[in-house]
């Protein structure tokens, strides 16, 4: 089964990872999409991010009863900071019988060189990219990679985390499951 992974820190997971994921379910032979949520990004500050267990729970909420989306906590059981090359080595060793695709935005993918054992991934795996606003598709770049049009909403988890901080609601921008969740244990105030 080809199954695509959704790397994030998913600081809530939002409508637009969840559109994101499905046009990939649509639009390719991916058969699932895995949201592997990511305990310590190496590019991102801890300090900005809820506890990774209520974010993986976040996104179990977030992704419902979708039978094409699944939640995974492989980097839970990893060395921090998680590293994508690692994480595919672990899975690959626990899920021989799947094959991988790599999915993420066209400003992670121009980032793909700069990651830790970026000529693994780039020589092992296919990559599906979504352009996203002010980083186009490269003219030339050392990994082929499938570029797909998707939707774009203009929707980030620091906007989200921005509103609740300043009281303010986040409805129809995270799934009402996730906003429930938040709203109750007063994430991000």
């Amino acid at each position: 089964m080809n199954v695509g992974l959704y790397f994030g820190s998913f600081n809530p997971i939002h409508t637009g990872h969840l559109i994101i994921a499905q046009h990939f379910l649509n639009q390719t032979p991916l058969k699932q999409v895995w949201f592997v949520v990511t305990p310590q990004n190496p590019f991102k500050p801890s300090s900005s991010l809820l506890n990774e267990y209520h974010r993986l729970h976040l996104v179990r909420l977030g992704i419902g009863d979708n039978p094409g989306l699944k939640v995974s906590d492989a980097e839970f059981h990893l060395p921090k900071p998680s590293y994508t090359s690692v994480t595919l080595a672990y899975l690959e060793e626990k899920y021989p019988q799947y094959q991988f695709t790599l999915l993420m935005g066209s400003d992670s993918y121009r980032n793909l060189p700069n990651w830790h054992n970026a000529a693994f991934i780039m020589e092992n795996y296919p990559v599906y990219v979504y352009e996203r606003p002010g980083f186009p598709q490269p003219e030339r770049s050392e990994h082929v990679a499938t570029f797909l049009k998707a939707p774009f909403l203009d929707l980030s988890a620091s906007h989200i985390r921005q509103l609740l901080a300043e009281h303010k609601p986040i409805t129809y921008l995270v799934p009402l499951a996730v906003e429930s969740e938040i709203e109750k244990n007063n994430y991000y105030r």
